[in-house]
Protein backbone atom coordinates (compact mmCIF):
# COMPACT_ATOMS: atom_id res chain seq x y z
CA UNK A 1 0.00 0.00 0.00
CA UNK A 2 0.75 3.51 -0.74
CA UNK A 3 2.23 4.87 2.45
CA UNK A 4 0.56 7.86 2.04
CA UNK A 5 -2.44 6.37 2.17
CA UNK A 6 -1.93 4.02 4.72
CA UNK A 7 -5.04 4.07 7.46
CA UNK A 8 -4.37 5.91 10.55
CA UNK A 9 -5.94 3.26 12.59
CA UNK A 10 -7.45 -0.16 12.06
CA UNK A 11 -10.85 -0.36 9.56
CA UNK A 12 -14.37 0.52 10.94
CA UNK A 13 -15.35 -2.41 12.49
CA UNK A 14 -18.29 -1.64 14.58
CA UNK A 15 -15.26 -0.41 17.51
CA UNK A 16 -14.77 3.03 17.68
CA UNK A 17 -14.45 5.64 13.84
CA UNK A 18 -11.26 5.58 11.79
CA UNK A 19 -9.30 8.90 10.91
CA UNK A 20 -7.84 8.53 7.53
CA UNK A 21 -4.91 10.69 5.84
CA UNK A 22 -6.65 12.79 3.40
CA UNK A 23 -5.77 11.44 -0.35
CA UNK A 24 -6.88 12.57 -3.70
CA UNK A 25 -8.95 9.63 -4.52
CA UNK A 26 -8.97 6.18 -2.80
CA UNK A 27 -9.07 2.30 -4.01
CA UNK A 28 -12.14 0.88 -3.88
CA UNK A 29 -12.92 -2.79 -4.54
CA UNK A 30 -16.27 -3.98 -5.51
CA UNK A 31 -17.46 -6.94 -5.58
CA UNK A 32 -20.31 -8.01 -7.76
CA UNK A 33 -19.16 -5.51 -10.61
CA UNK A 34 -21.73 -5.47 -13.71
CA UNK A 35 -24.61 -6.60 -11.67
CA UNK A 36 -27.19 -4.51 -10.92
CA UNK A 37 -26.46 -3.81 -7.28
CA UNK A 38 -22.86 -2.71 -7.70
CA UNK A 39 -23.43 -1.06 -10.75
CA UNK A 40 -25.95 1.35 -8.78
CA UNK A 41 -23.11 1.62 -5.99
CA UNK A 42 -20.33 2.70 -8.73
CA UNK A 43 -22.33 4.90 -10.68
CA UNK A 44 -23.59 6.68 -7.43
CA UNK A 45 -19.64 6.83 -6.50
CA UNK A 46 -18.88 8.21 -9.47
CA UNK A 47 -21.59 11.17 -9.76
CA UNK A 48 -20.42 11.57 -6.09
CA UNK A 49 -17.37 13.77 -6.99
CA UNK A 50 -15.12 11.61 -4.75
CA UNK A 51 -12.73 10.91 -7.92
CA UNK A 52 -12.13 7.27 -6.61
CA UNK A 53 -10.08 4.63 -8.17
CA UNK A 54 -12.61 1.63 -8.61
CA UNK A 55 -11.91 -2.33 -9.22
CA UNK A 56 -14.11 -4.54 -10.10
CA UNK A 57 -14.79 -8.14 -9.34
CA UNK A 58 -17.10 -10.70 -10.02
CA UNK A 59 -17.78 -14.73 -10.14
CA UNK A 60 -19.50 -13.54 -13.74
CA UNK A 61 -16.99 -13.11 -16.13
CA UNK A 62 -19.27 -11.30 -18.19
CA UNK A 63 -20.77 -8.65 -16.14
CA UNK A 64 -17.08 -7.07 -15.91
CA UNK A 65 -17.90 -5.83 -19.13
CA UNK A 66 -20.73 -4.14 -17.64
CA UNK A 67 -18.97 -2.53 -14.96
CA UNK A 68 -17.89 1.27 -14.87
CA UNK A 69 -14.84 0.73 -13.42
CA UNK A 70 -11.13 1.26 -14.23
CA UNK A 71 -9.81 -2.84 -13.01
CA UNK A 72 -12.01 -5.86 -13.58
CA UNK A 73 -10.99 -9.16 -11.90
CA UNK A 74 -12.46 -12.56 -12.42
CA UNK A 75 -13.22 -13.85 -8.67
CA UNK A 76 -15.23 -17.82 -7.24
CA UNK A 77 -18.72 -17.28 -6.38
CA UNK A 78 -18.47 -16.11 -2.44
CA UNK A 79 -19.98 -19.96 -1.37
CA UNK A 80 -17.23 -21.51 -3.40
CA UNK A 81 -14.83 -23.04 -1.21
CA UNK A 82 -12.04 -21.06 -3.31
CA UNK A 83 -13.53 -18.14 -2.48
CA UNK A 84 -11.74 -16.80 0.55
CA UNK A 85 -7.64 -17.59 -0.92
CA UNK A 86 -8.87 -15.93 -4.17
CA UNK A 87 -10.36 -12.87 -2.41
CA UNK A 88 -7.03 -12.51 0.25
CA UNK A 89 -4.80 -12.81 -3.27
CA UNK A 90 -6.73 -10.61 -5.32
CA UNK A 91 -6.42 -8.03 -2.15
CA UNK A 92 -2.77 -8.34 -1.62
CA UNK A 93 -2.52 -8.03 -5.56
CA UNK A 94 -4.32 -4.55 -5.98
CA UNK A 95 -4.33 -3.38 -2.63
CA UNK A 96 -7.77 -1.39 -2.01
CA UNK A 97 -8.17 0.94 0.74
CA UNK A 98 -11.65 -0.10 1.04
CA UNK A 99 -13.76 -3.21 0.10
CA UNK A 100 -17.19 -3.22 -0.46
CA UNK A 101 -19.76 -6.17 -1.55
CA UNK A 102 -23.32 -5.91 -2.89
CA UNK A 103 -24.45 -9.57 -2.44
CA UNK A 104 -25.74 -11.38 1.46
CA UNK A 105 -23.39 -14.10 0.53
CA UNK A 106 -20.10 -12.12 -0.14
CA UNK A 107 -21.25 -10.12 2.39
CA UNK A 108 -21.03 -13.10 4.56
CA UNK A 109 -17.66 -14.21 3.32
CA UNK A 110 -16.02 -10.77 3.53
CA UNK A 111 -17.27 -10.88 7.07
CA UNK A 112 -15.67 -14.12 8.22
CA UNK A 113 -12.45 -12.79 6.98
CA UNK A 114 -12.14 -9.64 8.92
CA UNK A 115 -9.04 -10.35 10.52
CA UNK A 116 -7.31 -11.22 6.53
CA UNK A 117 -8.44 -8.43 5.38
CA UNK A 118 -7.50 -6.30 8.07
CA UNK A 119 -3.82 -8.09 8.09
CA UNK A 120 -3.99 -6.95 4.47
CA UNK A 121 -4.56 -3.15 5.27
CA UNK A 122 -8.06 -2.54 3.57
CA UNK A 123 -10.79 -0.70 4.98
CA UNK A 124 -14.26 -2.34 6.04
CA UNK A 125 -17.55 -0.72 7.18
CA UNK A 126 -19.79 -3.48 8.24
CA UNK A 127 -21.66 -4.54 11.06
CA UNK A 128 -20.88 -7.13 13.56
CA UNK A 129 -19.85 -10.99 12.60
CA UNK A 130 -22.87 -12.20 14.72
CA UNK A 131 -25.52 -9.85 13.09
CA UNK A 132 -24.36 -10.66 9.76
CA UNK A 133 -24.85 -13.99 10.67
CA UNK A 134 -28.15 -13.87 11.91
CA UNK A 135 -29.40 -11.19 8.86
CA UNK A 136 -28.16 -13.31 5.99
CA UNK A 137 -30.16 -16.62 7.37
CA UNK A 138 -33.89 -15.50 7.91
CA UNK A 139 -34.90 -18.25 10.08
CA UNK A 140 -32.26 -16.95 12.66
CA UNK A 141 -33.94 -12.88 12.20
CA UNK A 142 -37.42 -14.05 12.29
CA UNK A 143 -36.94 -16.10 15.86
CA UNK A 144 -35.21 -13.31 17.33
CA UNK A 145 -38.26 -10.84 16.10
CA UNK A 146 -40.80 -13.24 17.06
CA UNK A 147 -39.21 -14.06 20.69
CA UNK A 148 -39.53 -9.87 21.30
CA UNK A 149 -43.05 -9.51 19.93
CA UNK A 150 -42.41 -7.60 16.70
CA UNK A 151 -44.62 -8.20 14.13
CA UNK A 152 -43.81 -10.96 11.80
CA UNK A 153 -45.81 -13.03 9.69
CA UNK A 154 -46.23 -16.53 11.38
CA UNK A 155 -43.61 -18.93 10.55
CA UNK A 156 -42.20 -22.08 10.67
CA UNK A 157 -39.31 -24.19 9.32
CA UNK A 158 -39.70 -27.05 7.54
CA UNK A 159 -37.64 -30.12 8.46
CA UNK A 160 -39.95 -32.35 6.21
CA UNK A 161 -43.12 -33.26 4.70
CA UNK A 162 -45.30 -33.81 8.16
CA UNK A 163 -44.01 -29.53 8.62
CA UNK A 164 -45.51 -28.80 5.36
CA UNK A 165 -48.87 -30.29 6.13
CA UNK A 166 -49.27 -28.61 9.74
CA UNK A 167 -48.25 -25.32 7.55
CA UNK A 168 -51.93 -25.96 5.68
CA UNK A 169 -53.20 -26.53 8.68
CA UNK A 170 -52.25 -23.65 10.36
CA UNK A 171 -51.82 -20.66 7.92
CA UNK A 172 -54.68 -21.63 5.50
CA UNK A 173 -55.35 -22.46 2.02
CA UNK A 174 -52.39 -20.46 0.64
CA UNK A 175 -49.28 -20.26 2.40
CA UNK A 176 -45.78 -18.41 1.54
CA UNK A 177 -43.08 -20.92 1.07
CA UNK A 178 -38.91 -19.49 1.00
CA UNK A 179 -35.63 -20.28 0.86
CA UNK A 180 -34.32 -19.40 4.32
CA UNK A 181 -31.06 -17.77 2.32
CA UNK A 182 -30.53 -15.98 -0.84
CA UNK A 183 -31.93 -12.35 -1.84
CA UNK A 184 -34.35 -12.09 -5.04
CA UNK A 185 -37.56 -14.14 -3.59
CA UNK A 186 -35.03 -17.26 -3.45
CA UNK A 187 -37.41 -20.27 -3.49
CA UNK A 188 -40.36 -18.42 -3.14
CA UNK A 189 -43.86 -19.29 -3.58
CA UNK A 190 -47.23 -19.20 -2.81
CA UNK A 191 -48.65 -22.45 -2.92
CA UNK A 192 -52.53 -23.45 -2.69
CA UNK A 193 -51.46 -26.99 -3.38
CA UNK A 194 -49.73 -29.95 -0.81
CA UNK A 195 -48.14 -32.15 -3.41
CA UNK A 196 -47.06 -29.07 -5.64
CA UNK A 197 -45.33 -27.37 -2.89
CA UNK A 198 -43.44 -30.84 -1.91
CA UNK A 199 -42.30 -31.11 -5.19
CA UNK A 200 -41.40 -27.48 -5.48
CA UNK A 201 -38.88 -28.16 -1.80
CA UNK A 202 -37.80 -31.70 -3.37
CA UNK A 203 -36.42 -30.05 -5.96
CA UNK A 204 -34.19 -27.81 -4.18
CA UNK A 205 -33.33 -30.02 -1.88
CA UNK A 206 -34.66 -27.64 0.68
CA UNK A 207 -35.89 -29.39 3.75
CA UNK A 208 -34.38 -27.89 6.57
CA UNK A 209 -33.73 -25.08 4.42
CA UNK A 210 -37.48 -23.88 3.71
CA UNK A 211 -39.60 -22.26 5.52
CA UNK A 212 -43.66 -21.62 5.44
CA UNK A 213 -45.71 -18.87 6.45
CA UNK A 214 -48.83 -17.31 6.37
CA UNK A 215 -49.77 -15.23 3.12
CA UNK A 216 -49.35 -11.38 3.50
CA UNK A 217 -50.50 -8.95 0.96
CA UNK A 218 -48.37 -7.52 -2.17
CA UNK A 219 -47.89 -4.57 -0.57
CA UNK A 220 -44.09 -3.98 0.94
CA UNK A 221 -41.96 -1.19 1.92
CA UNK A 222 -38.21 -1.46 2.49
CA UNK A 223 -36.14 1.19 4.91
CA UNK A 224 -32.96 1.79 4.28
CA UNK A 225 -30.17 3.03 6.37
CA UNK A 226 -26.72 3.58 7.72
CA UNK A 227 -25.25 3.49 11.27
CA UNK A 228 -22.11 4.25 13.00
CA UNK A 229 -21.29 2.85 16.11
CA UNK A 230 -24.98 2.96 17.38
CA UNK A 231 -26.05 5.87 16.21
CA UNK A 232 -28.13 6.22 13.06
CA UNK A 233 -26.68 8.51 10.27
CA UNK A 234 -29.45 8.68 7.98
CA UNK A 235 -32.46 6.93 6.79
CA UNK A 236 -34.33 6.46 3.59
CA UNK A 237 -37.97 4.30 2.85
CA UNK A 238 -39.54 3.34 -0.57
CA UNK A 239 -42.32 1.70 -0.76
CA UNK A 240 -42.09 -1.10 -4.10
CA UNK A 241 -45.19 -0.53 -6.36
CA UNK A 242 -44.21 -3.39 -8.82
CA UNK A 243 -41.80 -6.11 -9.54
CA UNK A 244 -40.37 -6.36 -13.05
CA UNK A 245 -41.45 -9.13 -14.83
CA UNK A 246 -43.29 -10.58 -11.87
CA UNK A 247 -45.72 -12.06 -14.59
CA UNK A 248 -43.11 -14.97 -15.76
CA UNK A 249 -42.37 -16.42 -12.47
CA UNK A 250 -44.45 -18.50 -10.19
CA UNK A 251 -44.13 -16.55 -6.93
CA UNK A 252 -44.80 -13.17 -8.57
CA UNK A 253 -41.34 -11.64 -6.73
CA UNK A 254 -38.57 -11.71 -8.88
CA UNK A 255 -36.16 -9.07 -6.95
CA UNK A 256 -35.75 -6.63 -9.82
CA UNK A 257 -38.30 -3.79 -8.72
CA UNK A 258 -39.78 -2.60 -11.45
CA UNK A 259 -41.59 1.06 -9.91
CA UNK A 260 -40.79 2.39 -6.71
CA UNK A 261 -41.49 5.40 -4.55
CA UNK A 262 -40.42 7.45 -2.22
CA UNK A 263 -42.79 6.92 1.10
CA UNK A 264 -42.60 7.73 4.88
CA UNK A 265 -45.01 6.71 7.84
CA UNK A 266 -44.44 6.78 11.44
CA UNK A 267 -45.15 3.24 12.11
CA UNK A 268 -42.33 2.15 9.48
CA UNK A 269 -39.97 4.32 11.03
CA UNK A 270 -40.86 2.15 14.63
CA UNK A 271 -40.95 -1.29 13.16
CA UNK A 272 -37.85 -0.76 11.69
CA UNK A 273 -35.62 0.69 13.97
CA UNK A 274 -37.06 -2.05 16.87
CA UNK A 275 -35.84 -4.66 13.91
CA UNK A 276 -32.45 -3.66 14.29
CA UNK A 277 -31.83 -3.27 18.11
CA UNK A 278 -33.37 -6.33 18.35
CA UNK A 279 -30.77 -7.94 16.41
CA UNK A 280 -27.92 -5.68 17.33
CA UNK A 281 -27.85 -3.39 20.42
CA UNK A 282 -24.92 -1.31 18.86
CA UNK A 283 -26.00 -0.93 14.94
CA UNK A 284 -22.90 -0.29 12.17
CA UNK A 285 -22.71 -0.03 8.47
CA UNK A 286 -25.89 -0.66 6.41
CA UNK A 287 -29.39 -2.07 7.75
CA UNK A 288 -32.13 -2.32 5.25
CA UNK A 289 -35.09 -3.71 6.65
CA UNK A 290 -37.67 -5.05 4.32
CA UNK A 291 -41.23 -5.38 5.49
CA UNK A 292 -44.46 -6.45 4.11
CA UNK A 293 -48.00 -5.09 4.89
CA UNK A 294 -50.57 -8.04 5.85
CA UNK A 295 -54.09 -8.06 5.48
CA UNK A 296 -54.76 -5.37 8.57
CA UNK A 297 -52.67 -3.27 7.22
CA UNK A 298 -49.20 -3.56 9.57
CA UNK A 299 -46.06 -4.13 8.01
CA UNK A 300 -44.56 -7.01 8.67
CA UNK A 301 -40.43 -7.69 8.97
CA UNK A 302 -39.31 -10.24 6.71
CA UNK A 303 -35.82 -9.82 6.29
CA UNK A 304 -32.92 -6.51 6.85
CA UNK A 305 -30.31 -6.75 3.67
CA UNK A 306 -27.00 -6.77 6.13
CA UNK A 307 -23.82 -4.63 4.80
CA UNK A 308 -25.34 -3.93 1.35
CA UNK A 309 -27.39 -1.18 -0.43
CA UNK A 310 -30.83 -2.57 -1.94
CA UNK A 311 -29.82 -3.01 -6.14
CA UNK A 312 -32.10 0.41 -7.11
CA UNK A 313 -30.36 2.26 -4.34
CA UNK A 314 -29.30 4.41 -7.24
CA UNK A 315 -32.31 5.95 -7.30
CA UNK A 316 -31.65 8.04 -4.32
CA UNK A 317 -28.86 9.27 -5.48
CA UNK A 318 -30.60 10.47 -8.54
CA UNK A 319 -33.06 11.71 -6.23
CA UNK A 320 -30.39 13.72 -4.19
CA UNK A 321 -29.66 11.62 -1.30
CA UNK A 322 -26.41 9.83 -2.30
CA UNK A 323 -25.71 7.06 0.30
CA UNK A 324 -22.58 5.83 -1.54
CA UNK A 325 -20.88 8.79 -0.54
CA UNK A 326 -22.56 9.46 2.56
CA UNK A 327 -21.09 5.87 3.43
CA UNK A 328 -17.75 6.08 2.11
CA UNK A 329 -16.92 9.52 3.27
CA UNK A 330 -17.65 8.16 6.51
CA UNK A 331 -15.77 5.01 5.98
CA UNK A 332 -12.46 6.39 4.26
CA UNK A 333 -12.39 9.85 5.65
CA UNK A 334 -13.94 9.92 8.86
CA UNK A 335 -16.77 13.00 7.01
CA UNK A 336 -19.94 12.52 8.11
CA UNK A 337 -23.19 14.20 6.42
CA UNK A 338 -25.18 17.11 8.08
CA UNK A 339 -29.01 16.13 7.47
CA UNK A 340 -31.76 18.14 8.21
CA UNK A 341 -33.47 15.42 8.38
CA UNK A 342 -32.21 11.96 9.18
CA UNK A 343 -34.91 9.88 8.00
CA UNK A 344 -36.40 10.12 5.26
CA UNK A 345 -34.84 13.88 3.97
CA UNK A 346 -36.55 12.90 0.77
CA UNK A 347 -39.87 14.39 -0.30
CA UNK A 348 -42.39 11.89 -0.62
CA UNK A 349 -44.12 10.81 -4.10
CA UNK A 350 -41.01 10.68 -6.00
CA UNK A 351 -41.01 7.66 -8.43
CA UNK A 352 -38.07 5.23 -10.33
CA UNK A 353 -39.43 3.34 -12.86
CA UNK A 354 -37.04 1.06 -14.72
CA UNK A 355 -37.05 -1.24 -17.15
CA UNK A 356 -34.68 -3.82 -19.53
CA UNK A 357 -32.12 -2.02 -22.12
CA UNK A 358 -33.39 1.56 -21.00
CA UNK A 359 -31.93 4.25 -18.53
CA UNK A 360 -34.36 4.58 -15.51
CA UNK A 361 -36.89 7.89 -15.15
CA UNK A 362 -36.88 9.29 -11.77
CA UNK A 363 -40.59 11.20 -12.11
CA UNK A 364 -43.45 11.69 -9.53
CA UNK A 365 -46.40 10.29 -8.69
CA UNK A 366 -48.50 13.08 -9.64
CA UNK A 367 -47.04 12.86 -13.29
CA UNK A 368 -47.76 8.93 -13.19
CA UNK A 369 -51.20 9.27 -12.32
CA UNK A 370 -51.64 11.67 -14.75
CA UNK A 371 -50.41 9.80 -17.41
CA UNK A 372 -53.03 7.05 -16.71
CA UNK A 373 -55.36 9.61 -16.77
CA UNK A 374 -54.50 10.13 -20.26
CA UNK A 375 -56.27 9.27 -23.49
CA UNK A 376 -57.01 9.22 -27.08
Amino acid sequence: MDPARKPTCVPLTGKKACGYRKTAMAKIQIGGAGGAPSNGFIRSLRESGRGDYLIGTSSEVSDLFLADVDERYPVPAAVDLAYPDALLRMLLKVRPDFIHVQNDFEVRAVSRLREQVVSSGVKYYLPAAETIENCVNKEKSYAIWERVGLPVPKTMLLHGPDDLKKAFDRYGDTIWVRAIEGAGGCGALPANNYDFAKVWIDRFAGWGEFTASELLTKDSVTWLSIWHDGELVVAQSRRRLSWNFGNRTVSGVTGITGVSETYSNDRVDRIAQDAIFAIDSKPHGIFGVDMTYDKSGIPNLTEINIGRFFTTHYFFTRAGLNLPKIYCNIALDGNFVSLDKRTNPLPDGLVWIRGMDVEPVLTTRDQLEAMALMGP
